[in-house]
């Protein structure tokens, strides 16, 4: 494993042992495929990295792979040498930029502040544009990226899958130990199905909900992809909540994909398309807020005015519908609660551990305000896991395309959660929840997990909590 102060220069890496680079640096340079000229990474902000390795800890790819190239540091050496012609955008390099879960914890580690965040999304299309996958990897991501981003697809490949799941055949698969070994990447797919509700083929919600009580506020909701199918009992408790806080709620029509996945992964004429699709759907609407409760949702929501920032068309309506954006633990801290709270349990006391979303702790900086929800309602105590930033391997699509990794880091998640001793997890991201039950199954731990905007909606309403 590299240490901190091991620091690498490509150009002084003899030819022979430059496989990080996969090219001889001594190349010519015309010889050598760089970025191309669509908006390859900022040189200066990579020049800003000082190389001092104070994020080597907190990557958590850096952390299970323990090779320099895994970690932000060494690949925004590969950058550098990329963007000088002394390395090639190939194969080997691009599989150190897809090693990345794009977390975001060096970014709020870093004591130079680098915008990795913004080095890495510009990487990523490079990589997608020059780079050719192979066909395994092409295949696994057509499917995701022709299936995930679209709810009315996404919910059609739900039926057979709700069949699937009826028939016993899920069960049957898992049991034989196949499907790893025809694929990885779809027994990555598969273990992280939970059952399919039947409420995942259901119609939307009313366009406009009133609110409870004297109206306060006017927002907008976000229903999600994969939320709305397979968490949508978290979009009815976000509705609930909001209205007896005295919001009215409207939810337009039609709403598809924010474009948080493709934008993540590189594909930015999907994700372009998606997030114009997203400020039309919401033009007119007369807001003072668009709520979400979907961690990795939020960050691409609140970063449209810097993805469209070269779109005459959109540049200043994206920047208007950023501005107004907002997490929905975020939203209820700033206005705060008026409705009553009651205890989750018969006892009166509940035992809570929070799951910090990567993309809302590191991604929006939102950190204390679902605590301060969840020790408003009465009789929760919570508890803090050690490594509570380090990403329990979900990271959007980050576990289906790069299992092994993910498998590694899902497990220390669900040890860290658990080893609190609380009876419940909170977690306000869908892909961490799914990715923290499967490993809660994988290790036999039988303990509830929901979404904290489904604790404060029981709460309101008085239900109580069976804990496993």
């Amino acid at each position: 494993m590299q240490t901190s102060d091991q620091i690498i220069d490509p150009k002084s890496i003899p030819a022979k042992q430059s496989n990080f680079l996969g090219q001889n640096p001594h190349l010519n340079p015309t010889e050598i495929p760089g970025f191309d000229s669509t908006n390859p990474p900022n040189p200066n902000l990579i020049s800003t990295c000082v190389h001092c390795g104070f994020c080597l800890s907190t990557c958590p790819s850096y952390r299970v792979l323990g090779t320099e190239m895994d970690s932000p540091r060494g690949r925004i050496y590969l950058m550098d040498a990329i963007s000088k012609n002394d390395a090639a955008l190939g194969e080997t390099s691009a599989q150190h930029f897809d090693t990345c879960l794009g977390c975001l914890a060096c970014v709020t580690t870093c004591p130079s502040g680098v915008k990795y965040d913004q080095l890495i999304a510009a990487t990523r299309p490079q990589i997608e544009r020059n780079v050719p996958r192979s066909l395994s990897d092409r295949l696994i991501r057509g499917l995701i990226f022709n299936l995930f981003p679209y709810p009315k697809r996404l919910q059609a490949f739900l039926i057979p899958l709700f069949i699937y799941q009826k028939l016993g055949l899920q069960k049957i698969v898992r049991q034989t130990g196949l499907l790893p070994k025809i694929s990885p990447r779809l027994a990555a797919m598969e273990s992280i199905l939970p059952a399919i509700p039947k409420d995942a083929f259901r119609e939307d919600f009313p366009v406009i909900i009133p609110t409870q009580g004297e109206k306060r506020y006017r927002v907008g909701v976000i229903l999600g992809c994969v939320q709305r199918l397979l968490f949508n009992p978290v979009n009815e408790a976000t509705v609930r909540v909001l209205t007896a806080n005295g919001c009215e709620v409207v939810i337009p029509r039609n709403q598809g994909c924010c474009g948080a996945l493709p934008e993540h992964q590189g594909q930015t004429e999907q994700s372009h398309t998606l997030i114009k699709q997203m400020i039309d759907r919401f033009s007119g609407t007369r807001l003072d807020g668009i709520i979400i409760n979907a961690a990795g949702c939020g960050h691409t929501l609140k970063e449209y005015g810097h993805i469209l920032k070269d779109d005459p068309q959109y540049r200043e309506a994206a920047q208007e519908f950023s501005a107004k954006v907002k997490d929905i633990q975020e939203f209820l801290v700033e206005i705060g609660l008026t409705t009553p709270l009651s205890p989750l349990t018969e006892t009166g006391e509940l035992t809570i551990v929070y799951q910090d979303a990567c993309h809302l702790l590191h991604g929006q900086k939102i950190s204390s305000q679902p605590r301060q929800l969840l020790q408003q309602i009465p009789g929760v105590k919570l508890r803090e896991p050690i490594d509570a930033s380090l990403c329990c391997g979900s990271a959007g699509i980050y576990n289906l395309l790069q299992p092994e990794i993910a498998e590694e880091l899902g497990q220390q998640k669900v040890d860290n959660l658990t080893n609190t001793g609380a009876e419940l997890i909170a977690s306000s991201n869908p892909g961490c929840s799914l990715q923290i039950k499967k490993h809660l199954q994988l290790q036999g731990k039988d303990i509830n997990l929901m979404h904290p905007m489904e604790l404060l909606d029981y709460s309101i309403r008085g239900v109580k909590i069976n804990i496993l």
